[in-house]
């Protein structure tokens, strides 16, 4: 299927074509989203276990594509959510990280990019876990049963999108960086 870019030999599993034919059906029946839903590709879908048997879909989107698919990721998760009876939905784009042992080429010089360290990927996650709501600030803090909790502190925009996923988020966070994060509305 066009709509997952996936490295040559690998192919995509059941869950990332049901994924990609509802955006494809979605793509049809809406048609604000058609044009946009035409350049949109995933590199992978994951159900995310949250509690009981409630599950989550984190679909990742390559890195490039990602900053042009913000402007109706809000409305796609939205759909996507009603189409999979309102199980939380998040988009991540696909960052790289490169160890600390990273070389460049001979053909280039210098160290490894920032954005590409552990951490900084980290911390996009987290932005791209929050979307429409952004983070305002955050707070290391350690304890001894809790062990390192990273709180975060989140804006007023986009508070009723995000009010009611939060868990699921944490759990998700936890999932894909083996972090403890707290969230918390600034007021």
């Amino acid at each position: 299927m066009e709509m997952i870019a996936k490295p040559e030999g690998i192919a995509a599993n059941d869950f990332e074509i049901a994924i990609a034919n509802e955006i494809v059906e979605i793509a049809k029946k809406t048609k604000d989203l058609a044009e946009p839903l035409k350049a949109f590709k995933m590199t992978a879908a994951k159900e995310v276990q949250i509690e009981g048997d409630k599950k989550a879909i984190v679909i990742f989107v390559p890195y490039k594509l990602f900053k042009s698919f913000r402007m109706i990721q809000s409305r796609l998760t939205t759909e996507l959510e009603k189409k999979f009876e309102g199980r939380p939905v998040v988009f991540i784009a696909q960052r790289t990280i490169l160890g600390k042992t990273y070389g460049r080429s001979h053909k280039f010089n210098g160290f490894r990019p920032h954005s590409h360290t552990i951490t900084a990927v980290h911390e996009a996650i987290l932005d791209d876990l929050i979307y429409p709501c952004e983070c305002v600030g955050k707070h290391t803090k350690i304890s001894c049963d809790k062990g390192k909790v990273v709180k975060c502190f989140l804006g007023t925009q986009g508070q009723q999108a995000v009010e009611n996923k939060l868990d699921a988020f944490k759990i998700i966070y936890r999932k894909l960086t083996n972090k403890n994060v707290e969230f918390e509305f600034k007021n």
